[in-house]
């Protein structure tokens, strides 16, 4: 009898926690029309068709809302764009599903160098070395665009020039 109360407890927390994991899919389960979307999204993209692109990668994202493949081909459309904003965004969504996904890593990372945001692309530096122990492709293309916006940031007086010199200007003579 004492034991009643803690084991129906106990039963109530076993029955929300399991039924909880069931509602959520991993990456394998993404509905196949979803994956078919965003192939037909990359090849609009690879034909220089961004409209076409977005709006495949968005029928896979409402067939399926879990394709973070179709998130982060967003990010990479709003980035070539010029949306760097919007692009982070969408990027995070991607890692909202998983946080350990490199090319949304990267590609967030890249939009923050295009943003000026050159720390914040050093943290997902460091979370993708961190990621992944060897030598990825992702990590390499973030720390050259790190380097190079860093490079572009840091003027020096040098690269400016000296500042004009100022002259006075001739009074006008009254007649």
């Amino acid at each position: 009898m004492r034991f009643t109360p803690a084991s129906v407890a106990l039963a109530l927390v076993l029955a929300t926690v399991s039924s909880a994991g069931n509602g959520q899919k991993p990456d394998m389960q993404i509905d196949p029309l979803s994956v078919a979307w965003v192939q037909k999204g990359e090849a609009a993209q690879k034909l220089g068709k961004l409209q076409d692109a977005i709006d495949a990668y968005e029928t896979a994202l409402a067939v399926d809302p879990r394709n973070r493949a179709a998130f982060s081909a967003l990010g990479e459309v709003a980035r070539i764009q010029g949306l760097t904003g919007k692009s982070i965004r969408l990027y995070r969504e991607a890692l909202l599903i998983d946080p350990t996904d490199l090319n949304a890593l990267g590609g967030q990372g890249e939009a923050m160098v295009d943003k000026g945001a050159i720390e914040k692309a050093k943290e997902n530096l460091a979370k993708m070395k961190t990621i992944c122990r060897s030598t990825c492709g992702e990590v390499v293309v973030l720390a050259t665009a790190i380097e190079k916006g860093s490079a572009a940031t840091q003027l020096t007086a040098k690269d400016v020039g000296s500042p004009p010199a100022v002259t006075a200007a001739p009074k006008a003579e009254k007649p």
